[in-house]
This record gives C-alpha cells, sequence and structure tokens, in this order.
C-alpha cells in the first residue's frame, strides 16, 4: 500500500493514507463510519488500487453487495491479484445469486489462492448451497483435510463453526454439538459465538441475577432457579459461612465489636459466578453479513 501511495503528491498521499487508517479502525465497530471515511479516500485517490479494495471492503461491511463488488473487480483488475476471489463471492451471494456464486468456487482462479483463501472459498461455496437449501451438499462441501486437522489455525475456528451449523440445520445434532465443542476449543480470539451454541444445545441458560427489594436474587442456570435471601435481622446465625464486608475492624472499639452484625448467607446459596460474555460479530472475508456470517 505505501507503494502505490508514494505514486501520489506527498500531501495527497497522506490525506488518503489517514482515511484508510480510519478505516482499518472503525470497520469492525463502526461500520458506517468506516465506509464515510472509504468515500473521502475513494473521491481522492480512486486510481489506487489499495483505495479501492479498502472501499470495497467497507461497503461488504455495510451489506452493499452491488457497489463491494464493483470495487473489487476494479482493485482485481488493477493489481491482477485474486486474493478478493472468496469475497467476491460471497459478494454473489449477497445479492442472491448463489449459482454464480458456485461457479466461482469451480474457476480456475482457485488453485491460484493460498490455504487460507481456499478454506475462505469453501466456507463461502457451502453458504450458497444452504441458499439453495441443499443442506447435504453443504456439509460435504465443509469436509476437508483443514476440517479433519487437529493443528490449529487462524480458519479453523470458522471452519469448525460452520460445519457444526450446518450439522444442526440437517438435524444432526449429536454430531453438532461435537464439533461446536472443537470450535470452542480452537476459538481463542472470540472470532465465533461457538460457546453460546454449545451451552443453547446444552440446555444452560445464562441470565443477569434478578434483584427484587433490595434483598432477593435470583440466578438462573440450567433451568435451576435458586433464590438467595439475604436479611439481616432474620438470618440464621448458625452457618459457618461469613460475607467479609471488606472493612478491616481491628482498630474497631470492643463496644462496636459486640453491637455489630454478623451476616452470613445458608448453606443454599450458590457460589457459582455466572458471567454474561457478549461476541463481537464482526464481519470477515468470506461470511456474509446477512445472517449466516459462517455459513
Amino acid at each position: 500500500m505505501r507503494q502505490e501511495l508514494m505514486s501520489l503528491p506527498k500531501g495527497l498521499a497522506d490525506d488518503v493514507s489517514r482515511n484508510l487508517v480510519m478505516v482499518a479502525r472503525l470497520i469492525d465497530e463502526d461500520p458506517e463510519g468506516a465506509y464515510g471515511y472509504s468515500r473521502v479516500a475513494l473521491r481522492l485517490a480512486s486510481r489506487v488500487a489499495a483505495v479501492r479494495e479498502a472501499a470495497g471492503f467497507a461497503a461488504y461491511a455495510n451489506q452493499k453487495y452491488s457497489e463491494a463488488l464493483a470495487e473489487f473487480r476494479a482493485a482485481r483488475r488493477m493489481t491482477g491479484n485474486v486474493d478478493l476471489w472468496p469475497v467476491m463471492a460471497d459478494c454473489e451471494r449477497g445479492l442472491g445469486r448463489p449459482e454464480k456464486a458456485l461457479d466461482m468456487a469451480g474457476a480456475p482462479e482457485v488453485q491460484k489462492l493460498d490455504k487460507a483463501g481456499q478454506v475462505e472459498m469453501r466456507l463461502v461455496a457451502a453458504g450458497a448451497r444452504r441458499d439453495m437449501d441443499q443442506l447435504d451438499a453443504a456439509i460435504v462441501t465443509l469436509q476437508s483435510p483443514e476440517l479433519a486437522s487437529n493443528s490449529v489455525q487462524p480458519w479453523t475456528a470458522r471452519l469448525r463453526y460452520a460445519y457444526a451449523d450446518a450439522l444442526l440445520a440437517a438435524g444432526r445434532e449429536g454430531e453438532a454439538r461435537e464439533w461446536f465443542a472443537k470450535a470452542v476449543e480452537s476459538d481463542k480470539d472470540g472470532s465465533t459465538d461457538a460457546s453460546d451454541r454449545l451451552a443453547e444445545l446444552d440446555g444452560v441458560e445464562f441470565v443477569d441475577a434478578l434483584v427484587e427489594d433490595g434483598n432477593e436474587a435470583e440466578v438462573v442456570v440450567d433451568d435451576v432457579n435458586v433464590d438467595v435471601d439475604v436479611d439481616v435481622e432474620d438470618q440464621d446465625l448458625d452457618s459457618d459461612r461469613v460475607i467479609d464486608d471488606g472493612i478491616d475492624d481491628e482498630d474497631d472499639d470492643d463496644d462496636d465489636d459486640d453491637s455489630a452484625p454478623e451476616v452470613v448467607v445458608s448453606d443454599a446459596a450458590t457460589d457459582e459466578v455466572v458471567e454474561i460474555v457478549e461476541v463481537d460479530d464482526s464481519p470477515q472475508t468470506g461470511d456474509k453479513a446477512k445472517g449466516d456470517q459462517t455459513d
């Protein structure tokens, strides 16, 4: 990219690079903002391939598939590079043309892709099969040496997730659970919601604690309700479990120690802490952003 920008006058190159930096920073968290910066860069330097590519990804993140496809095609014409082939095929899916995506999956360009690009193309092809309600074909499409490998690569979690999701859609719940679990093992950066899907299959429900009247909290885990009542006046003091209020009373007067009530919780209370984790579903190359992200 730097070499491409060097063809521009210095001041213009600086302006373009600043806009491209903002596109990269915002595209996951603020796609609309990234799109705005990409349009500025495009207006300043439409003959730079890196600018056309960035504009394509910004449009893709905003589900502007026709516009994204046009920008990707322009970038490819300028560079002759085939790296954008999978995301171009996914744009065809977004435009409601899964047959065209499948044609691209069988094109000679796929053989020129590196391993990551070929896996992306496989994900897109499987998604196109599902668009056409060909669930068994989608499952077969995802079956590959990369799926069977025990080594963890950048694409492993998404490939396993897509396979598990296809199995579940085909009604093969037991196998789907196994592959969601494998996806969780390989998903170190939280690129999928495999853990949530696995919990759902296991019948585990995670919700925030509900506090009513300041005294009662309800925790729901795996459809089991546990009520925890804390009442200083009515509490049974026979329990050995004491809640430490975090205040060091070492230097308090004896009179204060005698009068301070001891707050305890019965053994019925649960010690389990339920953590709610929201997974950021950021768009990725080869994942159509219309609800089937990892098809």
